[in-house]
């Protein structure tokens, strides 16, 4: 039960990432400098408060999962993340997947299994 709570965590924070990448395609392209320009747009973007709702329930839920398990077993999971990203970024954004990086997609599964089996 405990790995199934750490992957929904790592999903929600996941998504969270892939909301920001959406909201941010809608309101272009952002510098440091020009970041208070663009804070209607982004204040007003849905995908954006749907982000933050998908942190915050993430955070809450790995609280809980580290109140009962290790950090050293739970942390890596997050990596689960990265490949979930780059796969989503590949079907739905256009984004480059090249053999390096299918390569270490596959080191990192092959990672996060050893570690669930410890």
């Amino acid at each position: 039960m405990n790995i199934l709570l750490i992957i929904i965590s790592v999903l929600l924070n996941c998504a969270a990432q892939l909301c920001i990448r959406k909201g941010m395609l809608l309101v272009g392209e952002v510098g440091l400098s020009g970041l208070w320009g663009h804070i209607g747009a982004m204040l007003s973007n849905v995908w954006l408060w749907l982000a933050m709702l998908c942190y915050a329930v993430s955070i809450l839920m790995w609280m809980a999962i580290l109140s009962k398990v290790e950090v050293s077993f739970a942390y890596p999971f997050l990596s689960i993340g990265y490949v979930v990203a780059a796969l989503v970024g590949y079907y739905f954004f256009g984004e480059s997947l090249t053999p390096v990086r299918i390569a270490g997609i596959i080191v990192i599964c092959l990672g996060v299994y050893l570690i669930s089996r410890s």
